[in-house]
C-alpha cells in the first residue's frame, strides 16, 4: 500500500481523520522536513520515517517504492492539499512507483484563506505559481482572471531564487500588462499558525515583502452581487 495525504496548513487540527488514521498505521512516512513536523506527533514509534528535500527527493522517494513495493504500507505527506500545489510532487511519487497511487485530499491554505477572507469559490479563481517548468502560461491566465472580474488566490513561488514570483512581483507583472492598481489585495502569511495579514491595494503591493509562507488574495474591483433574491 502506498498513500499520498494532504496534511493541511501547518496546524495539526487541519488533518483529516482519514489522513491520521492512514499515517498512524503505517510503516513508512515520507515527505518534507517542513512537512513530517506537522504529522510527527501522530507517527508510530516503530513507523521508519523517510525525509527529503528538493535536490534529494527523486532519490528519497525511489527508497519510499521500495519499501511499497516490498509490501509495506507507506504514507507519503504534502503540504495543504495534493491537488493544489502539490501535483508535481505526485507525479514523482507514480514515477516512483510505476503506477497511480492512492491519494486523500488535505485541507489546503486556499480553502482557509477563502473562510478568513470571506470569498466564494463560485466567483474566485485559483492560480499557483508554486511549481517548476513554465510560469507564463500561468502568470497570462491570472491577468485573464481579473479582467474577468473574478477574484484570485494565488500561491506565490519563493523557493527558487532565479525564478521567485513573491506578492510584489505578481503585483508588478499584472500592472505591467494592464491591470488597475486599484485591485484590493489581501496578503496572509502562515495560516492556521502565527498569522499575520495585510490588507491594501495592487500598487501598493509592488513595494511590500512577504515571507516564503504566503497567498494572496486579489479581488475583483467590484464584487459580485448577490443572487440569493430574484432581480
Amino acid at each position: 500500500m502506498i498513500v499520498c495525504i494532504g496534511a493541511g496548513p501547518g496546524d495539526l487540527g487541519y488533518l483529516t481523520q482519514r489522513g491520521a488514521q492512514l499515517v498512524a498505521q503505517a510503516d513508512v512516512v515520507a515527505g518534507f522536513d517542513t512537512v513530517i513536523d506537522v504529522v510527527r506527533s501522530i507517527i508510530p514509534a516503530r513507523a521508519e520515517v523517510v525525509l527529503m528535500n528538493y535536490g534529494d527527493q527523486v532519490a528519497q522517494l525511489a527508497a519510499v517504492a521500495a519499501a511499497h513495493h516490498a509490501g509495506k504500507r507507506c504514507v507519503v505527506v504534502f503540504m495543504g492539499d495534493i491537488h493544489f500545489s502539490g501535483f508535481q510532487y505526485l507525479e514523482r511519487v507514480e514515477r516512483a512507483c510505476g503506477h497511480r497511487v492512492e491519494t486523500v485530499a488535505g485541507i489546503s491554505a486556499a480553502q482557509i484563506l477563502a473562510s478568513r477572507a470571506r470569498v466564494c469559490f463560485d466567483e474566485t479563481t485559483f492560480v499557483t505559481f508554486h511549481r517548476r517548468g513554465e510560469l507564463e502560461p500561468f502568470k497570462r491566465h491570472l491577468v485573464h482572471v481579473l479582467a474577468d472580474q473574478r477574484n484570485a488566490i494565488v500561491i506565490p513561488l519563493p523557493w527558487d531564487a532565479a525564478r521567485s514570483f513573491m506578492p510584489r512581483h505578481i503585483a508588478a507583472y499584472l500592472l505591467a500588462h494592464g491591470t488597475s492598481a486599484a485591485h484590493p489585495v489581501e496578503v496572509w502569511e502562515n495560516l492556521t499558525g502565527d498569522e499575520a495579514e495585510w490588507h491594501g491595494v495592487l500598487g501598493d503591493c509592488v513595494e511590500r515583502d512577504f515571507s516564503g509562507m504566503s497567498i494572496m488574495l486579489i479581488r475583483a474591483l467590484a464584487a459580485m452581487p448577490s443572487q440569493i433574491e430574484a432581480a
